[in-house]
Formats: structure tokens, sequence, C-alpha cells
């Protein structure tokens, strides 16, 4: 096909197709796990972080499915429901924002996976079936979000002493099995795995396993977690702090730089290249009688008080 022959406005469609969307409001980050990510967006929250640090940026939709493992969530992404409730619809769809719109997903699996094979068969997936499940969530994901960037997170470190407190605390003495259906090794062995398949493919990998207990050694570290499993408050803190950072390191043409005066994300002062922000910002609309031109889309991504000076 010679594109020179093309009519303009076929041009551009086909153009527009190649491009990811774009338009504010209209790009997605997507967060994908298990209880970890459910529960992610509850007060100090890791997701409700990556929310305020795109807020009028991007839309960050929590697709964290409690007590799931890699299994399950692949059974869920094979069917088209699935891909459309967890990615949104195809970039056809006349509907919705496509999933086209997607610039980041993160993969945050294998807490449920890393179950003891006895003593939670249910929940269990072998170390092999494991990698071979995220490979192909993987490949799903990226099928289902042409545009997206992909960042795979691995389970965190078990504190033994809290899981066994838990039990009682949750079950009472007398059904509290005093048994360990997660320990502190297996966690290891499938955040161990979850890099090598990041490695294969070639995604940025957070270990939270390995970095967790570094951050803050025994007897420490086990504050980041509010039952020996589940992110407490500061552990929350610690993922969403770090996945910022790995943002700015290894995609940092979505990365929000936060205004260097106030902190904020949200401000003429704060940056993105790739994520324009929604309406101008309120300091470029100095002119009461003369405003609306920067109310126009094009405007708009470049509207604000450093870009107008």
């Amino acid at each position: 096909m010679n594109i020179n022959s093309l009519p303009t406005f076929l041009f551009i469609i086909l153009f527009l197709n190649t491009m990811p969307y774009s338009s504010a409001y209209g790009a997605r980050i997507v967060l994908l796990g298990d209880s970890i990510t459910q529960m992610s967006f509850s007060s100090g929250g890791f997701g409700a972080h990556l929310s305020d640090v795109y807020q009028r940026r991007a839309d960050v939709f929590n697709r964290g499915f409690s007590g799931y493992n890699t299994l399950w969530i692949l059974e869920l992404l094979q069917t088209e429901e699935g891909r459309r409730e967890i990615f949104g619809p195809p970039d056809d769809s006349k509907t919705d924002i496509p999933s086209g719109a997607v610039r980041l997903v993160t993969i945050f699996l294998g807490a449920n996976d890393a179950s003891d094979s006895k003593l939670n068969a249910r929940q269990h997936i072998s170390v092999r079936d494991y990698r071979a499940n995220l490979k192909k969530i993987v490949q799903i994901a990226r099928t289902s979000c042409p545009h997206a960037k992909f960042i795979m997170v691995g389970p965190p470190p078990i504190h033994h002493e809290a899981r066994l407190k838990y039990q009682v605390d949750r079950y009472g003495k007398e059904k509290a099995s005093g048994l360990l259906e997660r320990t502190l090794s297996l966690s290891g062995e499938y955040s161990k795995a979850c890099g090598e398949v990041a490695s294969e493919m070639k995604l940025p990998f957070f270990d939270v396993w390995k970095e967790m207990q570094e951050a803050s050694p025994e007897p420490k570290w086990h504050e980041y977690l509010s039952d020996g499993l589940h992110l407490s408050r500061s552990g929350n803190e610690f993922v969403g702090k770090r996945l910022e950072k790995i943002i700015a390191e290894k995609v940092p043409e979505i990365s929000v730089t936060p205004c260097k005066e106030t902190g904020l994300y949200g401000n003429s002062s704060s940056k993105c290249d790739d994520i324009p922000h929604a309406g101008p910002w309120h300091d470029a609309i100095t002119d009461p009688d003369n405003y609306q031109s920067l109310f126009s889309p094009k405007k708009q991504k470049t509207c604000g008080a450093e870009e107008e000076k």
C-alpha cells in the first residue's frame, strides 16, 4: 500500500490506531492481583497512593481478587468477559474507553500459590505451574493492552509468629491448628520464580520478599505486614513508594514528577511526558473574559502556568 496515495482522513485514522489512547482521564493503570491488591485502595493503601500520583491524568483500576491464585486469574482472563472486566473492552469498542487506553499493568500474584501443598491444597499451585501461568497471564495482558508497560511484583515475605497469632485471633485457641499453611521459605521460592519469569520476558521486577526484609531487618520487617501476610499501613506505603520509583526508573515517560515546592502531583508544576492532564490548570486561567480557548483539547495537553509564561 502506498501511504502517499491514501486520502487524508483515512491516513489520520490509520495513524491514530497505532497510538495509545491518551486523552485525559482516558488513560488507565490496572493493578492485577489477589487480596493484597484488592485491599490496596484502603486508607493508606498502595493503590490509593498511585491514584494520588496520577490524579487528573489516569484512572487507577483495582483488579485485585481476594483468595485467587494464578490459575484462577488465568481462567478469568481466558474468557472475553474476564478480559473486559479487567482491562476494558477491545480497541474497536464504541461504548467505552478501550483496553488500548491501559498504559501500565502491575501483576502482583503468588501469595496464594505459595500455600503449603498439604495444608492448603485448594489454593496451592506448584512452582512450575506458577511460572507457566504467569507467562500466559503476561501474554494475554500484552495482547489485550498493546500500549501498556508491565511490572511484575513477587509475593511478600511471611512472618511465622504473626500467622500463628492470626489463627488464634480468628478461630480461637481450640480451633487454631498451630501449623503454618504459608512460610517464609515457600514465599521466597515463588518470589524467585516470579523474578525469573520477569527476566525471561524482559519486564521490571519488584522483589517485595527480598526488598522488604532488607529495608527493615528482623525483628522490624514484620511490621510491614498486618497479619504476617497482608500489608499493614507501613507495608502499603513501602510498596506504593517503591512502585512509584520503579515507574520513574523503568517507564519514565509515564512517571509523574511532583511539584518541587509543594510535593503535589496535580498542579501546574507537576509533569508527566506522555499522559496529559484533564482540563487546564486553574492558574493558567488568567483572563476572566478570554479563557475559552484554554479548554480546547490541544491546549489542555500543554496548558499550565509554566508553559504559558
